[in-house]
């Protein structure tokens, strides 16, 4: 039975010639694209976030945690922190444009805080912003490219927001109605970005190789003028840093943040 499959096959691809062709440009592309990868970590272990001084119904019955630096005390990975492609004009990189996959992203205001609290979405994508708590609250987006908004969100319903361009940083979002609340949106025009998970691990995968590539990388707290990269001590000016991918993944291993 097997042979006669291989027969077919074979009799197949002397009919489309081309079939071994597609064959290796679909396994070229493959080898074409990098993952680039690091581990960001503070130098020594972070004291424990306090709270927040929150208030109002609902609210003020609640222990909201000071996420401005989440750090494990496991490993002392850093969570949080945004690394993407820069492609601003002034000394960002060129890309060829990629095809996405339209996407519906979604902010949850749960428990008087937002969730998540670093989050990247597309040029195309639908940011769905829910309200899970029994209380109203409200969306504030400072954007630069796309639509401003100040929008109300009820109780137990959501609005969704369409997502027509790319920006050049992550923009704060806020809730008018409780200050406290701040999460941190970045959209881009590519795919070629992330957010650091738990343990302080960035992963991009799809990458072109063998082209430099300026990265930025973003904060609430961190500038990464004075950080150490597998023990080297460095600076990466304007939040940038540049590399050369070869194919396969690239580990750029420890990036060390001081505290």
């Amino acid at each position: 039975m097997s042979n006669l499959k291989e027969m077919r096959l074979l009799a197949l691809c002397l009919l489309v010639p081309a079939c071994s062709l597609l064959t290796q440009n679909s396994s070229a592309t493959a080898a074409d694209t990098a993952t680039l990868k690091l581990t960001f970590r503070l130098k020594r272990a972070a004291p424990d976030p306090k709270p927040l001084a929150v208030s109002g119904p609902v609210c003020g019955n609640l222990q909201v945690p000071d996420e401005t630096l989440v750090v494990n005390p496991d490993n002392h990975g850093v969570q949080n922190i945004f690394v993407y492609v820069y492609t601003s004009r002034r000394g960002g990189t060129k890309l060829e444009p990629v095809e996405m996959e339209k996407q519906t992203i979604v902010l949850d205001n749960k428990n008087c805080r937002f969730e998540p609290h670093a989050m990247v979405a597309r040029k195309g994508d639908t940011l769905q912003v829910k309200n899970s708590d029994p209380v109203g609250h409200n969306v504030k987006l400072d954007f630069f490219k796309n639509q401003q908004l100040n929008l109300l969100v009820p109780p137990g319903q959501s609005v969704d927001i369409n997502l027509t361009a790319g920006e050049q940083a992550p923009v704060p979002a806020s809730c008018s109605i409780h200050p406290w609340m701040v999460t941190q949106v970045l959209v881009l025009d590519h795919p070629f970005g992330a957010v650091s998970d738990k343990d302080g691990v960035v992963t991009i995968e799809g990458l072109p190789a063998g082209k430099e590539i300026v990265f930025r990388a973003g904060h609430e707290k961190f500038d990464f003028s004075d950080i150490t990269v597998e023990g080297k001590q460095t600076a990466w000016k304007s939040n940038r840093f540049e590399m050369t991918l070869q194919p396969g993944e690239n580990d750029m291993g420890v990036v060390e943040l001081p505290w």
